[in-house]
């Protein structure tokens, strides 16, 4: 029986919608793996620091990187023709349930296996400590990668979802926190978002003084989720250096066609913000709020102002962990039975972030969770509701735009509008049928 309260929505008018298709500037890596060479061996510093024999450590996260699998098998390959024997240590903070196992298997779901690397993969949750800040904060690091001869940095360089520092999401990054385990996430998520950015760094300088790192190897990648460069950062100057190519990933982000064109991240206002798919491999906060404008946290600004979200699902991959879908407005029931509590409470927790557990209103199918946003978000104009659909937060190239927006996006440069309007199509049990472009 459908509840009552749907009948408030069951006739709401939605808007016409139109594919659109987005072009950004982009520098593609067509073969990862000459890339990786090609940056090692223009590296100098790299052959002088592996010595035939050592064991080195290779970190490798929980995000969905660009060519990830390629990329670590391209690594290894590299350590080892130097003379090397690698291994693979998951480094991922708290996640994947903050146990060894569970971080084993998230390498598993992102394609990285012993198999698929070439190279042991060694996972524990034993740290051991090799500092203390000023504030009497202990810094520690992966056991097994203390304990190795030399640690190889590898990590995606990118903007951070949950704050803004001179570093963000990277080699620091996954230096402070990754290689912390769940005691340096915890840690530098200690005093909230308005201070990671700092304890990354600070954390990030005492593991380069104290610890045998070798030179991190970072990727950038372009509006398109693909691979637009690989660089080697020698531990000298490794912070100072890996700013550059941040503010570089910061140019490269994709944006929804809002606002000033001469702005990194969008701006402008919205009535309806339409989400498919929440999923960690898009973004660590499951929907990424330089997209949407909806962080968790006050430690990030930036983004367009959006009246409503409405979010449909998770993805599979993410097996339940919709971390980061309450700052969504409107969602499924399909969603609220598939959120993992499990594992958004433990991310919850480990950062400080309680309201990211939290679960917005829940309406029977697609169509009323639609329908519901569209009713309250306050447009002065409800004949003309301004409303974008996005497949997730990271693949912005194609989108749904109504009509009431393509006046301003007719001439827009970099925006093509591919279809004329039509209503939106439901099957029987109020599933969205509008299509993406196949390969989408």
């Amino acid at each position: 029986m459908r509840p009552s309260y749907v009948k408030l929505v069951e006739t709401v008018k939605l808007p016409r919608m139109a594919l659109v298709r987005q072009h950004f500037a982009a520098q593609d890596v067509d073969d990862p793996a000459h890339a990786v060479h090609d940056a090692l061996a223009g590296a100098g510093f790299v052959r002088e620091r592996i010595r035939p024999g050592m064991s080195v450590a290779l970190t490798v996260g929980s995000r969905g990187l660009a060519s990830l699998p390629e990329l670590v098998r391209a690594i290894v390959g590299e350590l080892r023709t130097l003379g090397a024997e690698p291994f693979i240590v998951p480094s991922m903070g708290s996640h994947g349930g903050a146990t060894a196992e569970g971080q084993v298997k998230v390498l598993a779901q992102l394609g990285v296996t012993e198999a698929s690397a070439g190279c042991p993969i060694r996972s524990s949750m034993e740290t051991v400590e090799v500092g203390v800040l000023d504030n009497g904060m202990s810094v520690r690091i992966d056991k097994l990668a203390y304990e190795a001869d030399g640690i190889v940095l590898f990590n995606r360089i990118k903007p951070h979802s949950a704050f803004r520092w001179e570093n963000e999401s990277g080699l620091a990054k996954m230096l402070a926190i990754g290689l912390g385990k769940q005691s340096g996430a915890d840690n530098c998520h200690a005093w909230g978002f308005n201070y990671v950015g700092r304890f990354v760094v600070e954390m990030a300088r005492v593991k380069l003084a104290t610890c045998k790192v070798l030179f991190g190897i970072g990727t950038v990648e372009n509006a398109y989720d693909r691979l637009s460069k690989v660089v080697v950062l020698p531990t000298e100057g490794m912070i100072e250096k890996e700013r550059v190519f941040l503010a570089e990933a910061m140019r490269n982000m994709p944006r929804l066609p809002l606002g000033p064109l001469d702005q990194p991240l969008a701006s402008g206002p919205l009535d309806v913000l339409l989400v498919d798919y929440v999923g960690k491999e898009f973004s660590g906060s499951g929907m990424d709020p330089n997209i949407t404008g909806r962080p968790s946290t006050t430690a990030i600004k930036g983004g367009p102002s959006v009246s409503r979200i409405v979010v449909l699902d998770v993805t599979d991959k993410s097996q339940g962990n919709a971390n980061g879908v309450a700052r969504a407005d409107v969602i499924t029931e399909r969603l609220f039975d598939r959120f993992d509590r499990e594992s958004v409470y433990t991310n919850s927790l480990t950062s400080g972030v309680l309201i990211a557990a939290s679960l917005p209103m829940a309406m029977p199918d697609e169509k009323t969770a639609i329908q519901a946003a569209v009713k309250t978000c306050e447009s002065h104009t409800p004949d003309a509701i301004t409303m974008i659909r996005i497949p997730n937060t990271l693949h912005l190239e194609y989108l749904y735009a109504s009509e009431a927006l393509l006046p301003q996006l007719v001439g827009r440069p970099g925006v093509e509008i591919m279809s004329e309007p039509a209503p939106m199509r439901f099957d029987a049990d109020g599933r969205l049928l509008d299509p993406w472009p196949i390969g989408h």
